[in-house]
């Protein structure tokens, strides 16, 4: 889990670059009901432009499984919208990796952010 845990972290930093640091060059990413975002260039890009519009994210790990190549993750992010406020959605990730260098190929994340862009 430690491996994973440290996905978390970094996407948690908002740090754009640590969490691209997670993915292969030919990576497919697809965030919630989005169009798949292909190559470490396009997620690193599509994350930092998510960040723009938020003050913070934290992921709450609540469970992992591991099954041949794939992860699969149920957590509850908290994201903190510009005002400060706070929205916390469960999401449930799955990623694949059958390389050496365990860097991710395949990337799906399944979480519903209407409440997050929800009028207050």
């Amino acid at each position: 889990m430690t491996a994973r845990k440290n996905l978390f972290d970094d996407i948690d930093s908002m740090d754009a670059d640590r969490y691209a640091a997670h993915v292969a060059e030919d990576v497919v990413m697809r965030f919630g009901n989005a169009e798949p975002v292909h190559g470490r260039q396009a997620v690193r890009d599509t994350w930092a432009s998510f960040c723009t519009g938020i003050a913070g994210v934290s992921h709450d790990l609540i469970d992992q499984w591991e099954e041949g190549p794939a992860t699969i993750a149920e957590s509850n992010v908290t994201y903190t919208r510009k005002d400060g406020s706070t929205v916390t959605v469960p999401v449930v990730t799955i990623y694949r990796s059958s390389r050496d260098d365990g860097l991710i190929e395949d990337y799906r994340i399944f979480i519903d952010l209407a409440p997050l862009f929800a009028e207050g």
